[in-house]
């Protein structure tokens, strides 16, 4: 792989925690010691992770919970800074993490599109071209409350504006972390054959999920973490197999 083909870079990446192991303390312990003296250790949440991304790569990742895969893909998303090593992208990111992280609550549904949006490079009159797109994918509901205030959205309506404001950006990486399993049947087949479309269009996408159908869907290669470490890299059929036989009860 020539090195301007590559669209994520990681190498010797390390990510460390802090486990507190506080226990009650008594009121003398607190005057003479006090509240924060109780001893922590820390450990390591993601280890000597290395490996690279290519243009237009599909890739998943696998591993149980608490193996680090949410830190890596935020530590790639630049949300988490590293205790070692680097995390690279190069070309912009959209970001399906926390997909209405970004949102304000008391902006109206359509500030916050065009808020969105900007913060990712669109200009207003980009943002104009697609605003009936983004509604339209999000659903009636959206459009009839175009003006409320978002935190007045539910959960469900939340999550279709954001997935629909993000999928409509020009970011050449995707990043996605189990946002697919949301919604009702109808509103995921939606967002699967967006997510077609995006990979159509020679997008790199590092997907996190714990569904074996959407890795065999959307992904041909695969990378396991395992207690914070890459174990394997490689074809997804390969690594789903990799991952059932080490968790076979």
């Amino acid at each position: 792989m020539q090195d301007n083909d590559v669209m994520i870079e990681v190498e010797n990446l390390g990510i460390e925690f802090y486990r507190s192991r506080r226990r009650n303390l008594s009121l003398r312990e607190m005057v003479f010691l006090g509240r924060n003296s109780a001893p922590s250790e820390t450990f390591w949440a993601l280890h000597n992770i290395n490996f690279t991304v290519g243009h237009g790569e599909a890739v998943g990742l696998v591993g149980s919970n608490g193996t680090g895969k949410s830190t890596l893909l935020k530590t790639i998303a630049g949300v988490l800074i590293p205790d070692e090593g680097h995390a690279r992208i190069h070309g912009g990111v959209a970001p399906l993490i926390e997909l209405t992280g970004g949102f304000l609550g008391e902006l109206s549904a359509r500030e916050n599109i065009y808020l969105t949006a900007g913060l990712h490079g669109l200009s207003k009159d980009q943002v104009d071209e697609r605003f009936d797109e983004i509604v339209e994918f999000a659903g009636p509901q959206v459009r009839e409350g175009l003006e409320m205030p978002f935190r007045h959205f539910s959960s469900g309506m939340q999550v279709r504006l954001g997935f629909a404001v993000i999928t409509t950006l020009d970011e050449p990486i995707i990043l996605v972390d189990e946002v697919l399993a949301v919604g009702d049947a109808n509103f995921k087949e939606k967002c699967y054959k967006r997510m077609e479309e995006l990979l159509a269009q020679d997008k790199t996408l590092f997907l996190v999920s714990h569904s074996e159908p959407d890795l065999r869907r959307f992904c041909t290669r695969g990378i396991y973490l395992r207690s914070g470490e890459l174990v394997d890299d490689g074809p997804m059929d390969t690594i789903l197999k990799s991952y059932k036989a080490d968790n076979a009860s």
